[in-house]
């Protein structure tokens, strides 16, 4: 099996990397080493791609528009280099380890502190390990990102199953109730008696589901997409109950919420969750077909297809991530994840079965995320809220977007269970 390799943007570079020791016998070493022959395949798809005529409207709201499409497949085709996203990846320890008869593959950076807490970060779709790669350097190593040494991590990060270089599940079950199960034993064989956990999109479903289970190991969690909207706003805004009173700040997250789930905006999350074999197909057969998917999700409303580096994400950002769909053929598996979710909105609190987290949780709303949600509805959902800070900016994307300050976040939200 291939195996991936990113480092964070050299700006967060952290100091030279600890080698994370393999603590379990299962526990292997991974390096990425893609062949030229599909690099390749790739460009040749990519010249050969068949264009829909231009859309109707003078702005996004039929999907990524023609020319924008055109100019960013026009440079993955014949400028984007995916050997320095290779590199980047291989600088850092990456590891597989089979849990219950599937290879995940995750990073583990170990920090240089000797007291640092252990912390599981889960990305979500259409993430992947990448979006990730720029909080190490602040996370692991702090003190050179104008935080403390004493509020450093030893850090994991794994690929979910059916994502980037995990394995792809043939069989079903491994929903995100499963997937919280395997985390615990991934931080148990990495030798950490005692973590915290953290998400945003399905990571959050995911960190949720390991606060329900509340392993002997946890600590606490931390959520950048909470699912907290109460059940009779949910029957509100479904069509089937009256809208409940509700505060300015609350009406305003309804009403947002409302018009979300009009938009179209949406559209994604039902076609995989309904059909994700049938979408499966096209988004593994056409590199620009994927993208265009990709595009579709609500976090990339805002981007600006920049090149800009202290724009972040990038156009080679977003290539990089997407890459890790295409190199891997996981277009249609890590859309199952959807399928077996069951449609369960992820921010629903009675959908996720919040009232039975026990454990201490933390959460972060980014301004221009997907749902803001109110403090609360936050308290009314978390029995164990010890954090909880709405920022100035970000969006759902926060750790891709904008790093430091996703970081400070983290070290704030866990101080306290140190």
């Amino acid at each position: 099996m291939t195996q991936p390799g990113m480092v964070p943007e050299p700006s967060m570079a952290p100091p030279p990397i600890v080698q994370a020791t393999m603590a379990h016998p299962d526990v292997r070493p991974f390096r990425i080493s893609i062949p030229d022959e599909v690099l390749a395949d790739l460009r040749r798809r990519l010249a050969a791609t068949r264009w829909p005529d231009k859309e109707t409207v003078s702005d996004s709201s039929q999907g990524t528009q023609l020319a924008k499409m055109q100019e960013i497949v026009r440079y993955w085709g014949s400028g984007y280099d995916w050997r320095q996203a290779e590199a980047k990846l291989n600088a850092l320890p990456q590891f597989t380890t089979n849990i219950e008869g599937l290879d995940i593959h995750f990073i583990h950076v170990r920090s240089q502190e000797p007291n640092a807490l252990p912390l599981i970060v889960t990305h979500g779709w259409p993430g992947s390990v990448i979006e990730l790669l720029k909080v190490i350097g602040p996370l692991t190593h702090p003190n050179v990102h104008g935080g403390r040494a004493e509020d450093a991590f030893h850090l994991v990060i794994p690929s979910l199953p059916g994502y980037g270089f995990s394995a792809r599940p043939e069989a079903t079950g491994w929903d995100p109730d499963h997937i919280a199960h395997a985390w615990d034993e991934l931080m148990g064989r990495l030798g950490y008696d005692r973590y915290v956990a953290q998400g945003g999109d399905w990571g959050a479903v995911i960190t949720e589901a390991m606060g329900r289970q509340a392993p002997a190991g946890l600590a606490g969690i931390h959520v950048n997409l909470p699912a907290t909207v109460p059940p009779d706003v949910e029957a509100a805004l479904a069509g089937i109950g009256p809208v409940p009173a509700m505060s300015t700040q609350e009406r305003a997250v309804f009403d947002a919420l409302g018009a979300y789930r009009k938009s179209g905006y949406s559209g994604y999350f039902v076609a995989m969750t309904a059909r994700p074999q049938a979408i499966g197909y096209g988004l593994t057969d056409s590199p620009a077909g994927l993208l265009a998917f990709v595009l579709w999700h609500p976090g990339f409303a805002q981007w600006t297809y920049d090149s800009d580096s202290d724009k972040s994400p990038t156009k080679d950002d977003v290539l990089d991530n997407i890459m890790l769909y295409w190199v891997t053929n996981t277009a249609a598996s890590s859309a199952r994840l959807y399928w077996e979710n069951r449609g369960t909105s992820p921010t629903s609190a009675a959908g996720e079965k919040i009232a039975e987290i026990s454990v201490p949780v933390g959460v972060t709303v980014f301004p221009e995320d997907i749902y803001r949600a109110p403090e609360t509805w936050a308290r009314r959902a978390y029995r164990n809220l010890i954090y909880f800070h709405e920022v100035d900016k970000g969006g759902h994307f926060a750790a891709w977007e904008h790093p430091q300050l996703f970081s400070e976040e983290i070290r704030a939200a866990f101080r306290s269970l140190r």
